[in-house]
């Protein structure tokens, strides 16, 4: 298994380093590390290093000596972008943690009109919170160094507007009065962007899709299955990483 990641601000240069706080307590009271093991630094956004830890201080503080050069990772093409309607209870969050652990990189919550969940005032910044939070911890447990965005929640017209600058604009809608190609032989991109909206339980309404249709988005399936809006998105991520060739 790959060295364990923690977050910092700012990835230190070579060298030592004391990791504290919230990512000292959970490196040195919850994985418990010891002397001599590997670990990772990274400020979640590509930039990271590899160091070894030299000693755990107390409950929260994790001295890494050896630190190597700060490496960062490029940015990944072609970018895919999931634009994900809301879920209901905590299913946006189970969303959010298996396409980050997937390879998704950026993360759009959209208020479908479908949506049972809807995001207003101090519940919404809340949501986001979370999704911000998950996304993070998913991406450290997934040995990523270069994290998903999870953006402000958009409106159906936000949402518009994005998928006008994208490469490949495809809304996944499986309805047999609307047709639809297999996005397992949609043609795809070799660099830019990837948008895929992902519709809420009801599904993409018809007003919304003639919205997406105006700016070039097409409707794709993913299979004979319909699979639900929490679990849809990382299946598409995962089908579009291994055609793209970054899974090779």
């Amino acid at each position: 298994m790959t060295a364990p990641v923690f977050v910092v601000d700012a990835v230190p240069p070579a060298g030592e380093f004391v990791v504290d706080g919230p990512e000292g307590r959970h490196a040195v009271s919850v994985k418990r590390l010891r002397p001599g093991e590997e670990v990772v630094l990274t400020d979640g956004r590509g930039r990271w290093s590899e160091g070894v830890v030299k000693a755990a201080e107390g409950k929260d503080r994790l001295v890494v000596a050896d630190l190597h050069e700060v490496h960062e990772e490029p940015e990944p093409t072609p970018r895919i972008t999931v634009v994900q309607a809301l879920p209901k209870g905590d299913r946006g969050e189970l969303a959010v943690e298996t396409m980050t652990e997937t390879g998704v990189d950026e993360i759009v919550p959209w208020s479908a009109s479908r949506c049972i969940t809807q995001w207003r005032g101090e519940r919404g910044l809340k949501a986001l919170a979370k999704w911000r939070a998950t996304a993070r911890e998913a991406g450290k447990q997934s040995r990523r160094v270069r994290f998903p965005r999870v953006a402000d929640a958009m409106t159906t017209k936000q949402v518009a507007a994005l998928l006008a600058t994208a490469d490949l604009a495809a809304v996944l809608h499986e309805d047999r009065a609307h047709p639809s190609e297999p996005l397992a032989t949609a043609e795809l991109p070799t660099t830019g962007s990837i948008v895929l909206v992902v519709g809420p339980e009801g599904g993409v309404s018809p007003e919304e899709l003639e919205v997406f249709a105006q700016v070039g988005a097409r409707a794709y399936r993913l299979g004979r299955s319909v699979l639900r809006t929490s679990t849809a998105g990382t299946a598409a991520t995962a089908l579009l990483l291994g055609r793209t060739g970054r899974w090779s």
